[in-house]
């Protein structure tokens, strides 16, 4: 069973966030789907990570190519892609069905903390995937630093 954590952005974007959590799941061995709702911002990102050197190389690719199975990291807009990920992160508002997650270990929704209608849409998330039996763990930056805020372990 998936557990889902739901990472509250408030003190850094995206595009920060998202690179420290890949480098933490490649350093485990982990490989990731990253699933967005927009092709022109999965392109952006993924000439982020090419770009990206301050924290050293992170291998990745966009799904539709000949070796998305060979991905550590898979940017794509379908949950179905086939890089067999033990790890998912939703972001710009996809949305994960509690199918959806059933294929991963872990699943993670990032979302703004500064736009209302992201943290409106996290809260829906919430609820969805703990209503289906999900565990799931709320991050909260506001205080600066990460800090679990809620935690919801259904089935136990």
């Amino acid at each position: 069973m998936a557990e889902v954590f739901f990472y509250h952005l408030t003190q850094t974007p995206l595009e920060h966030t998202l690179p420290d959590l890949l480098r933490r799941s490649l350093e485990r061995e982990w490989k990731v789907l990253v699933c967005g709702t927009d092709a022109k911002r999965l392109e952006w990102l993924d000439d982020l990570l090419w770009r990206r050197d301050e924290e050293g190389f992170l291998p990745h690719g966009l799904s539709g190519g000949v070796h998305d199975a060979d991905q550590p990291v898979l940017l794509s807009q379908d949950w179905a892609a086939q890089n067999k990920a033990e790890i998912a992160m939703a972001i710009d508002g996809a949305v994960v069905s509690a199918k959806d997650a059933e294929k991963f270990a872990r699943v993670c929704i990032l979302f703004d903390g500064n736009d209302t209608a992201a943290v409106d849409a996290a809260r829906a998330q919430w609820k969805s995937l703990t209503d289906a039996g999900l565990p799931a763990v709320y991050w909260s930056q506001e205080s600066g630093s990460w800090a679990r805020k809620a935690e919801k372990n259904t089935g136990t």
